[in-house]
């Protein structure tokens, strides 16, 4: 079990948002529980990518650990040309490629998700199509965070909150998050788009 200095970053550190990237998008559908391993490879190469991580609480040998899970088991996101999907392939850690079509809709939703753990929210996988209300956060920390309110419950008996999943789409799955109902507005569909910054930095090329 790695100890939680021992991950990898989310994304390489050379960039500070994900939005940076110049290249496009795939999805690596990694064997099982190589999702780590994987992204320490991509590093190593010069890949850009981005691995979301969860922080859950594990009962090991009668004692809690805490630990870092992807929330997407099994899937890491990368950025490249066809030469970063032939190396990412090389690893020998990689069952499948996913090509991403609609790559503006990917960007804007990995980029969510990004913001949501930057801000230190607590995300679960969400493992079906979530289907309800689609919103947006308008304050607080997550503002600007688009993404479908399956469910509705109260905290402490009295505050309201809500259940925000924010989707990928192509996965057909998401992560969830806890906010207060009062931080969020409705949506239509095409209003959901967020301004997400022009795509500036190149990772170097794998070798």
């Amino acid at each position: 079990m790695l100890k939680l200095a021992d991950n990898p970053p989310m994304t390489p550190p050379e960039v500070a948002s994900l939005t940076q990237y110049a290249g496009r998008w795939w999805v690596a559908h990694t064997k099982a529980r190589f999702e780590k391993a994987l992204a320490f490879d991509l590093l190593e190469r010069g890949i850009g990518y981005f691995l979301p991580l969860s922080l859950h609480v594990k009962l090991s040998g009668g004692r809690k650990r805490h630990v870092m899970m992807p929330l997407f088991s099994s899937y890491v996101f990368f950025n490249g040309e066809d030469e970063a999907r032939y190396a990412t392939i090389s690893t020998g850690r990689v069952c499948q490629v996913i090509e991403v079509k609609d790559q503006t809709r990917m960007v804007r939703q990995l980029a969510a998700l990004e913001q949501a753990l930057k801000a230190s929210a607590r995300l679960d996988p969400y493992p079906t199509v979530a289907i309800g209300r689609r919103c947006r956060v308008a304050g607080g920390r997550f503002e600007g965070i688009t993404g479908t309110v399956v469910s509705y419950g109260r905290t402490f008996g009295h505050e309201q909150t809500a259940k925000l999943v924010l989707e990928i789409g192509l996965l057909g799955q998401g992560a969830s998050m806890e906010i207060d109902a009062d931080l969020l507005e409705p949506i239509d569909e095409e209003s959901s788009v967020m301004n997400t910054p022009r795509p500036v930095y190149q990772a170097r090329k794998a070798g």
